[in-house]
């Protein structure tokens, strides 16, 4: 099937495999997502698919075994969670987490990466441009901009009054 064709073929299909995966399933979003993999399987296997050797009911077939699978790993995993019991309550991010992350967010990707892998991963800065393909330079600017970025962001209110004030 050339890549014209499976195009063609999707576009014919995709709607009504969903459909039938909806009904089969009982939970369209599962559907949607089951028969998309399916279909990413079959794009890597377009060149054997052919029309005649009933591609719709191969992409059908998949997307159910990928649905079955999913129960099959879901219910494992509720079984594990009944033998080792529920997990303990965590308490939710407090408001120093809070302030962070939104600092964290107000960085450049590269700044926020070279910190994450910095401080959080315990990578050096030959590890860190290693891992990203940055030179050890750039990666010590990154991590020299972004504290400087974080110091100004996270100053306590309180520290900036004045002691007799």
């Amino acid at each position: 099937m050339t890549v014209e064709e499976f195009e063609e073929f999707y576009a014919q299909t995709v709607a009504r495999l969903t459909g039938q995966l909806y009904v089969m399933l009982g939970d369209l979003h599962e559907a949607q997502d089951v028969v998309q993999e399916a279909f990413v399987r079959a794009w890597a296997r377009r060149r054997q698919l052919d029309r005649g050797r009933q591609p719709e009911a191969w992409i059908r077939t998949v997307a159910w075994r990928l649905a079955v699978s999913r129960w099959r790993f879901g219910r494992r995993s509720a079984e594990a969670w009944k033998r080792t019991g529920a997990p303990p309550d965590v308490a939710g991010p407090g408001p120093g987490e809070i302030v962070l992350v939104e600092a964290l967010r107000g960085l450049p990707d590269r700044q926020r990466r070279a910190v994450a892998l910095h401080y959080l991963c315990d990578l050096t800065v030959e590890q860190i441009a290693a891992e990203t393909g940055m030179s050890a330079s750039t990666v010590k600017t990154h991590l020299t901009r972004a504290r400087t970025a974080l110091a100004d962001r996270l100053q306590d209110p309180r520290m900036e009054e004045a002691p007799g004030a």
